[in-house]
């Protein structure tokens, strides 16, 4: 076994234990050997603890060094795995501690234990981008200068600025145009594109049958978009514009502002779909019982 100081834990024999210490949390157990990154793995069987060893590893180094320490762990070696790759974790981890600073905040299966972690990190993400205004950083910028994109906001479901949405939550773009010139029949629209420059979702006042015009020199307009955020995790851009029905620019902001969304649990894709999966058994040869 492997008894820890720091926190007070511990490690069974002939195991892997996976570690995800958050906010520099450490394990202290004197006596037992610490590999690093770089550091090779030891060619004999005994207790040993990776911090981020395996971090800098490509795929094929990883896998052969998994085989290893399954090895290893055969021949009757504790390991404890000290790392944020969850899917690494997962694949070969017998146990999961989360520890934050020296305290333990769970212990447990991976399926137990991971899921409560990532429910944590995508409330933190949450939480950090609140009341946070996004930033205009666009792109490329171009019209003809009748009117001016002067905001683009990002809200969440409370109203308030926020750069990190929730999976699900209601929330909102809102665009202030201010118009430099007479415009008859001023279209303000938006489109959001992920982070490879997929366009994701677009509309705009036009296709929602919504009516700007005319204005005048010196007027300004609010348009809030409201919709649920059914995408998957990930980085995305709110484009943004202004023109004439027939495509003639005022002012066109392309990724005027990035927006994360978090989840607490991965999903691929864009959309979430968040579906609801069940299951049929579906008999054609003899029952496991022969009758």
């Amino acid at each position: 076994m492997i008894r820890f100081t720091t926190p007070d834990l511990t490690a069974l024999d002939s195991s892997i234990i996976g570690v995800i210490a958050e906010g520099g949390g450490a394990l202290d157990a004197p006596g037992v050997t610490k590999l690093r990154p770089g550091d090779a793995l030891p060619e004999r069987p005994g207790n040993v603890i990776l911090d981020h060893a395996l971090a800098q590893c490509d795929a094929i180094v990883k896998a052969r060094a998994l085989a290893r320490l399954v090895q290893l762990r055969r021949a009757g070696a504790t390991i404890i795995m000290i790392s944020h790759d969850e899917a690494l974790l997962e694949s070969c981890a017998d146990e999961i501690w989360w520890i934050r600073g020296t305290q333990l905040i769970a212990r447990g299966d991976a399926a137990d234990v991971l899921p409560r972690y990532r429910r944590h990190v995508a409330e933190a993400l949450r939480a950090a981008g609140e009341n946070e205004s996004a930033r205009l950083a666009p792109t490329m910028r171009k019209g003809d200068g009748r009117a001016e994109l002067e905001t683009v906001e990002l809200l969440g479901e409370q109203g308030a600025p926020a750069t990190v949405w929730r999976s699900g939550e209601a929330v909102s773009i809102r665009v202030t145009v201010r118009f430099a010139n007479a415009v008859d029949d001023p279209v303000v629209g938006i489109m959001i594109r992920n982070r490879i420059g997929l366009n994701v979702y677009g509309t705009n006042t036009e296709l929602e049958h919504l009516r700007l015009g005319p204005v005048n020199a010196g007027d300004k307009l609010r348009i809030t978009y409201r919709f649920r955020c059914d995408l998957c995790p990930g980085e995305y851009t709110v484009t943004a514009a202004s023109h004439d029905p027939d495509g003639v620019w005022h002012d066109w902001m392309e990724d005027a502002v990035a927006v994360s969304v978090t989840d607490t649990r991965y999903t691929a894709g864009v959309a979430n779909l968040k579906a609801l999966v069940e299951s049929d058994v579906l008999r054609y040869g003899p029952s496991p019982s022969g009758s």
